[in-house]
């Protein structure tokens, strides 16, 4: 009985410290921003800083991060939210992550639903524009991979993929 009493003890007092680190993280971090759709939150992290001053520049400035980069329901919002924001902590926690930032083929397609969603009109045209050889499936972002940041942010980030243990394997 005293054992069982013991190990609930201990349970107990871990799982306080684990959600005791976690809130006291979450608040530090500033955790609670990324639940917005402020872009200002995306410069909570000093690698999107130059992403971020691109951006007001843009052509696309009026759009918000989520718009781009989330899906455009709200589960899906927030599923993509929750799955960047605990590879992003992980990776910051542990220093595991490249000075330049690189986009995943997973989050990469989100991006280019929302160019197909919001440009709908232009890319049903290219898709079956002989011009284009019939373009469809071709990526915007083959030709437009800076749209929503500046040529300097795009070159600085690999236009080519990253592969990152939450992508999905083909």
């Amino acid at each position: 009985m005293k054992s069982s009493l013991a190990i609930g003890i201990v349970v107990s007092v871990l799982v306080g410290l684990v959600i005791g680190l976690g809130c006291y993280t979450f608040l530090y971090a500033k955790g609670y921003a990324y639940l917005t759709n402020n872009p200002a939150a995306c410069t909570n992290c000093h690698v999107m800083q130059a992403e971020y001053d691109a951006w007001v520049k843009s052509s696309h400035r009026t759009a918000t991060c989520n718009d781009c980069h989330t899906p455009h329901n709200l589960v899906g919002k927030y599923a993509v939210k929750l799955n960047n924001g605990f590879w992003h902590s992980l990776y910051f926690t542990t220093g595991r992550y490249p000075d330049t930032i690189e986009i995943t083929k997973f989050d990469h397609k989100v991006a280019e639903d929302a160019c197909r969603r919001c440009h709908q009109n232009i890319t049903a045209a290219i898709d079956g524009n002989v011009a284009h050889g019939r373009a469809e499936g071709l990526e915007c972002t083959r030709c437009h991979h800076s749209v929503g940041h500046s040529e300097a942010a795009a070159a600085a980030s690999c236009p080519v993929l990253a592969w990152s243990h939450h992508d999905r394997q083909p």
